[in-house]
């Protein structure tokens, strides 16, 4: 139940929250006053020139879930307004208003207060950490008792104006050539570790990073890289990772490949802090990890994200092996973060395998002729399948989310390997002879995108 509010003589009732979203939030509620005293004249921040009406409406707002309970208050015309905010939330907050006013960013647990000054027309507010104003954490102030034409207001925003959400053009070509001296990625996949525990320290980095020729992103990343580390095993192995946060929010890591219970190791992790995630890798597969932190998709669409591989049993030695991860950009202002609204709405400027827009195409992956080669394949996501082809050759083994589909027939052979976003897997093919094979995500639209690469084969 909602903590009872102090009975104050003084306390006048809020008004303006919808019965529904009350409803929604009553189990999360806690303490919310509004309070009109006497006396103070307020600092104008909202409207200079409002006769002052000389007294004070106090509200306490609790940040919870990534919302504002209430998210929506009144007050009278003239009045100033000074407004409590206490996160009892998981992650740090703060509260914005557009007239400038602003608490600092706000500690789990902790509690701020913002003078928004005299009120003398309807304002909104936001929580400013990255991507929380576009998952819907936003905050509207109404003017009651107006003069005519002075309280208007604007439709609430739910889903905020972060980087490049009017849609502007992010300048991607992604047919463009990379400079001569680009260097892609390194696909290759080392063999397991002899070693059955495995230490492995991930920091957390902001770095920008270019993403495509001439375009450069600011990302979120597990070591400086996205993807972030490639982790690989044999079932048995126990994982020991050390996070350590070097960014500027909360981030923190959610591991696939192990099996326990999320409230402790996916923990929001603040800046300058860390902490142990230690699983052991009891089932075989390709499997995910990224960052556990809300909006989770903002944080896996803005770079972090990495694969795990836990070698099924019976794993046969190939020549080569190759690992791809798949992911989206959704591209915000230049050298900015990722673009949330751009997230939700599903409409990403790129698909790119290892974080580079066709990068194998400009500098494809070797194989020799009559090599058995194995590509594993992770779909990062975080909202588009992918249908893994490489085209001129056939699948004649296919190991898909933990079961082998196809085993070097002699007789059957595959096409493509679909995966959903989360889904991994391996293939293994020989090529019959030299030349260039393209290997595409067979959704047309996301290789068009940049979803596309090629193995150059030789005698």
């Amino acid at each position: 139940m909602p903590e009872e509010s102090p009975a104050r003589p003084t306390a006048r009732p809020l008004g303006g929250v919808a019965a529904g979203v009350a409803l929604v939030l009553l189990a999360v509620l806690v303490g919310v006053v509004v309070e009109r005293a006497a006396g103070g004249t307020g600092s104008g921040l909202a409207a200079a020139e409002v006769p002052a009406s000389g007294q004070t409406t106090t509200v306490e707002v609790v940040a919870r879930g990534m919302r504002y309970a209430p998210d929506r208050i009144t007050v009278p015309y003239g009045d100033r307004l000074v407004i409590t905010v206490r996160n009892a939330d998981t992650r740090r907050h703060d509260l914005v208003l557009e007239n400038g006013a602003r608490t600092e960013t706000i500690p789990r647990g902790g509690t701020a207060t913002l003078d928004a000054g005299i009120i003398g027309a309807n304002l909104q507010g936001w929580c400013s950490l990255p991507g929380h104003r576009q998952a819907g954490m936003v905050f509207t102030i109404e003017v009651t008792g107006a003069p005519s034409g002075q309280g208007d207001a604007a439709a609430p925003d739910t889903h905020g104006m972060g980087p490049g959400h009017d849609g502007h053009a992010s300048g991607l070509d992604v047919m463009a050539d990379p400079d001569d001296d680009f260097v892609a990625r390194d696909a290759t996949l080392p063999p397991a570790s002899a070693e059955r525990v495995h230490r492995v320290t991930l920091r957390v980095q902001e770095v920008e990073r270019e993403v495509a020729p001439g375009v450069r992103q600011r990302l979120w990343t597990f070591g400086g890289t996205t993807p972030g580390p490639v982790l690989r095993g044999r079932v048995g192995d126990v994982f020991e990772v050390t996070l350590i946060n070097d960014g500027s929010i909360e981030h923190g890591v959610d591991f696939h490949a192990g099996a326990l219970a999320p409230d402790k190791p996916m923990r929001p992790v603040d800046p300058g802090e860390s902490l142990v995630y230690r699983f052991t890798a009891t089932k075989a597969g390709v499997w995910m990890y990224h960052c556990s932190a809300m909006p989770m998709l903002h944080h896996i669409g803005n770079g972090m994200y990495g694969a795990v591989i836990i070698d099924p049993p019976d794993l046969a030695p190939v020549d080569r092996e190759y690992v791809l991860v798949q992911s989206e950009l959704y591209l915000g202002e230049p050298g900015g973060f990722g673009d949330l609204a751009k997230m939700q709405a599903e409409r990403p400027d790129a698909v790119v395998f290892n974080g580079y827009v066709a990068q194998y195409a400009h500098r494809p992956l070797e194989a020799g002729t009559g090599e058995r080669v194995r590509v594993f394949v992770l779909n990062a996501g975080p909202n588009r399948g992918t249908a893994f082809h490489v085209i001129g050759t056939v699948f004649d083994t296919v190991y898909r989310e933990g079961a082998w589909q196809l085993r070097r027939s002699d007789t059957g052979g595959a096409q493509v390997l679909d995966l959903p976003p989360a889904g991994g897997g391996f293939v293994e093919m020989v090529f019959p002879e030299a030349g260039t094979y393209p290997f595409v995500s067979h959704s047309m639209v996301d290789a068009d995108r940049g979803a596309r690469g090629a193995f150059h084969v030789t005698d």
